[in-house]
């Protein structure tokens, strides 16, 4: 007669408690006859890419290595910086004199891309930026324009600034000033338009025009008059009460906006005409996303506080631009490392789905970069009915996020994580060698100019940029491919 006990009950007296390291089919057996299996979450390092592999080993902290040192030394320099960063917002001016756009320059999200390769909602973009601007008087005339080589075209993030979505800025259009004294810089950001037909999703009907138009001629103005009446406004404490309140900094803002807005209606009462203080404050109660802008502004005038130190492996931008997903490091300057970016994996409003989805978009990952936003999901657990997954997957986000950063921000503690920091400095080499990619959660956006937000979801940062940018981090600090220092051959040192 056959045996009914299982094969594992047979053999050993006890439970078999197996941990499965490598392929998950390799579980499949034991499990089969009754043990209890916990598969690990493991793959090799720089995904087996040996080259790789030996430049992560001689870029690691090790004060006996004049090179581990450099690193070491450089990025604990940027995760002070970005510590210590206190961004303040100081005003709100037009483009053309905050960011001194002149001429017929547009900016736009993302790394750099010429017109003939940028994507629906941006080119929808463009085009509205330029009936506003009044280079053209239709839609046509302004897509002939924009072809023609006639508009100057740059990122950004190239002029201190950050857009969501299509992030197009032009001359006219007013942003918001932040400061961060204690690392010297300045960042700017557009003021956020609220939802529905928007330029940063492509649309330029009239609608559209009408409100930038107002944005320019009433809101700026008020906000700026605001400020200088009340005095700047601290966006890290602000920030901070937020997360302790729902928020994330990212796709979530009701409490920032709430916070923000309480602060400033009596300023605005008192400094501005009766019917145009009613329209801003109307405007500003039904726009919950309206901080959003400002915390971008706020994330990378720290964030470009840490960027330029030689050595550093801190990740300074994280952005994409509907076509391309580009990073850029504290210690490789300017330069960016780009990959094909894909779309989100989200949920979708009725009567949309991924074959409509334009692939990932916006600046706005800069609040990830930062520690914020995907990384600070834990904080707003009901973020989750908007991008998916449960209260635990956001638990387990910001988590898994802290695998791959530096440090934790004191000045954002999260309640649901006993009040720890949230988790801030992204290190390539950490990316790399885990394979744990950085987490974004975002919108989605119909690939059509116009349609607008058809979504929303998670996304996560390509590897292969955060790759290229250790080989240039490698190569700037004397190493080279195949783990050579200065023509010496490396080798992986025993103690990774």
């Amino acid at each position: 007669m056959t045996d009914p006990k299982p094969m594992t009950s047979r053999l050993f007296p006890q439970e078999v408690r197996a941990i499965n390291v490598g392929l998950a089919m390799f579980a499949e057996a034991p499990a089969a006859h009754g043990a209890t299996v916990a598969t690990l979450d493991w793959r090799p390092p720089a995904e087996g890419d040996r080259d790789i592999g030996l430049l992560l080993a001689r870029l690691e902290d090790d004060p006996a290595d004049p090179v581990g040192r450099q690193v070491a030394d450089a990025n604990a320099a940027a995760l002070s910086r970005l510590l210590g960063a206190q961004p303040l917002l100081v005003d709100v001016r037009p483009a053309s004199e905050a960011i001194g756009l002149v001429g017929r320059q547009l900016l736009h999200s993302g790394p750099p891309i010429p017109w003939n390769r940028m994507c629906g909602p941006v080119r929808g973009a463009i085009v509205g930026a330029i009936l506003f601007e009044g280079w053209t008087s239709t839609a046509a005339q302004a897509e002939e324009l924009a072809e023609s080589g006639a508009i100057a075209f740059a990122p950004c993030h190239h002029h201190a600034t950050v857009g969501p979505m299509a992030g197009v800025v032009s001359p006219s259009m007013p942003v918001v000033v932040v400061e961060n004294a204690p690392g010297g810089t300045r960042a700017h950001a557009t003021l956020n338009e609220g939802l529905g037909k928007v330029l940063r999703f492509g649309a330029y009907d009239a609608s559209v025009l009408e409100r930038l138009r107002w944005f320019r001629d009433v809101l700026g103005p008020t906000l700026s008059a605001t400020l200088q009446a009340s005095g700047p406004i601290d966006l890290r404490s602000l920030t901070g009460q937020a997360l302790q309140m729902g928020d994330e900094g990212h796709n979530r803002n009701i409490a920032s906006t709430s916070l923000f807005v309480r602060m400033l209606a009596p300023w605005i009462v008192r400094t501005t005409e009766a019917t145009a203080a009613a329209s801003v404050l109307d405007f500003l109660r039904g726009n919950d996303h309206f901080f959003l802008n400002l915390s971008m502004a706020a994330c990378k005038s720290a964030l470009d506080a840490a960027h330029g130190i030689p050595g550093s492996s801190v990740v300074t931008a994280m952005t994409r631009n509907g076509v391309d997903f580009g990073i850029r490091l504290s210690g490789t300057g300017d330069r960016w490392f780009t990959s094909p970016v894909g779309v989100p994996d989200g949920l979708y409003f009725p009567g949309y789905g991924p074959e409509d989805a334009n692939p990932d978009l916006g600046d706005s990952a800069i609040t990830e970069t930062f520690g914020i936003g995907g990384f600070a999901m834990a904080a707003a657990p009901a973020i989750v009915r908007f991008v998916g997954g449960t209260a635990a997957d956001a638990l387990e986000f910001t988590r898994l996020m802290g695998r791959i950063t530096l440090g934790r921000n004191p000045a954002y503690a999260l309640p649901s994580l006993a009040f720890a920091g949230t988790p801030t400095g992204i290190d390539a080499r950490r990316v790399v060698d885990s394979g744990i990619a950085p987490v974004i959660n975002t919108g989605i956006a119909h690939r059509q100019a116009g349609i607008g937000q058809i979504g929303a979801g998670i996304a996560r940062a390509p590897l292969g940029c955060f790759s290229e940018g250790i080989r240039e981090l490698a190569a700037s600090v004397g190493l080279a491919a195949g783990g050579t220092v200065n023509g010496h051959t490396a080798t992986a040192r025993s103690d990774r």
